[in-house]
């Protein structure tokens, strides 16, 4: 199954028996995408961050499902001082935060190796082949399989692709950044800090650089495609979102699937791997419905069309 399960809620605000009882029924349907990183949900009062990594963990020890599932996690986002909810006091991409991030993340995964490795935002403090260095080092250890590159611009990415090439160290080979079916406005932030937008640089960039996979997050925007109590983001307010909208509520009802299942093989379709975040088992089953839904050149074309 092509989505990756995004678990910020897991073991916080979606218990431990409901949290395995998804995981579990993800695992059943296919699934073996799992996202997470070393500070989910270090923003919700009372947790530390420990919270995503440790509810994993604790699944993949129960199940014995490890050697199933590619684990995703992520470094270079927890704060740094107590009681930060905000990006403002990050930790970094140091060789040193690195190092003791993989470890840690390892200990609250139960693990002994990760599958991708993520910077989690890009730190254009530290020297890139300081951070492209140590995360080499953190992959010839066996300690992760592959890297990939969270909210970063195309250009810093292809710079850092450089640098690894020219040191002989392990490149990125993901990119995860916020992508959706309808397009923000030119030169729009989305309100969340430390998000960074898809846009048509980074999907030219893609289409000449074959081996870096795309995961797109926030593909279903909170809800906001089906829910009334889910106000569309600012940032998509504008003419076009309103024929997008109009064309993508067509198209699922001609296929009988929900406007969020629709995004979801759109995506899919153009070679993406939306994570996909759910708090309950219904969530889960729709996007596993959006997951198995073929878009046929037609219907794709139809919906690419729309500006």
């Amino acid at each position: 199954m092509d989505i990756a399960l995004g678990t910020i809620p897991f073991g916080t605000s979606v218990g431990m028996d409901e949290t395995f009882a998804i995981l579990d029924r993800y695992h059943e349907a296919g699934g073996t995408r799992i996202d997470t990183a070393n500070n989910y949900p270090f923003w919700v009062e009372g947790c530390s961050g420990d919270e995503s990594e440790l509810a994993v963990g604790a699944w993949l020890a129960a199940r014995g499902t490890r050697d199933e599932m590619v684990i995703s996690t992520k470094v270079g986002a927890r704060p740094t001082v107590p009681g930060d909810v905000t990006l403002d006091s990050a930790e970094g991409l140091t060789a040193e935060v690195i190092a003791k991030g993989v470890e840690g993340s390892l200990q609250r995964l139960g693990t002994d190796r990760i599958d991708v490795y993520w910077a989690h935002v890009d730190d254009r403090d530290t020297p890139l082949e300081e951070t492209l260095g140590a995360f080499d080092a953190v992959v010839r250890a066996g300690k992760a399989r592959a890297i990939g590159a969270s909210n970063m611009a195309a250009w810093r990415l292809e710079r850092a692709r450089n640098v690894s090439a020219g040191h002989g160290w392990t490149p990125y080979s993901y990119l995860q950044l916020r992508h959706t079916y309808l397009r923000p406005r030119p030169g729009s932030r989305p309100a969340e800090s430390g998000h960074r937008l898809v846009n048509d640089d980074t999907l030219d960039y893609l289409a000449a650089e074959p081996g870096i996979t795309l995961w797109a997050y926030n593909t279903l925007m909170f809800g906001a495609y089906t829910r009334e109590d889910r106000p569309i983001p600012d940032i998509y307010h504008h003419p076009g979102t309103t024929r997008r909208l109009a064309a993508l509520r067509e198209v699922a009802g001609e296929l009988g699937a929900t406007p969020n299942q629709v995004v979801l093989a759109w995506l899919i379709g153009g070679g993406v791997v939306p994570i996909v975040g759910v708090s309950t088992m219904e969530q889960l089953e729709e996007a596993i419905g959006g997951a198995r839904l073929t878009l046929d050149a037609e219907l794709r074309a139809r919906l690419d069309a729309i500006c």
